[in-house]
């Protein structure tokens, strides 16, 4: 098999959780993902869950052994201004993200979840656009 014949998706973060009410508070209340399914083994064990936004999904885990907590991911976003107001407008009592101009041409929107993971949403620069 050559290389031309192999077909990459997407990539789907597994980030770490330890609090099923405030993934659900950030993640669902706060940012704008929607629940899109939730396991468990059976009652009382680790939660996995999917959750998503458009074509962007993660998926969250209380599993010890899935991923660590701290983890930080990148995702890109067509409208950062949108996406502020929104998030500003729920009034979430843990943060106040700022949007910031960085030196490599994006506009940048970083959250840290409960858990200690980074979500950096962030939006390219076009030559043309003002900063």
């Amino acid at each position: 098999m050559s290389a031309s014949e192999i077909k990459m998706s997407s990539v789907i973060p597994i980030l770490r959780i330890f609090d099923e009410g405030k993934a659900k508070e950030f993640y669902l209340r706060f940012l704008p993902f929607t629940l899109d399914w939730e396991h468990r083994f059976e009652a009382n064990l680790p939660l996995y869950m999917q959750i998503s936004f458009q074509d962007c999904i993660l998926h969250l885990s209380e599993h010890h052994g899935d991923c660590c907590p701290g983890s930080a991911i990148r995702i890109q976003v067509d409208n950062i201004e949108e996406l502020h107001r929104t998030m500003i407008s729920r009034e979430y009592p843990f943060a106040r993200p700022g949007i910031e101009t960085t030196p490599w041409d994006t506009l940048e929107l970083c959250v840290i979840d409960p858990f200690g993971n980074r979500i950096l949403f962030y939006q390219e620069i076009s030559p043309d656009e003002e900063r």
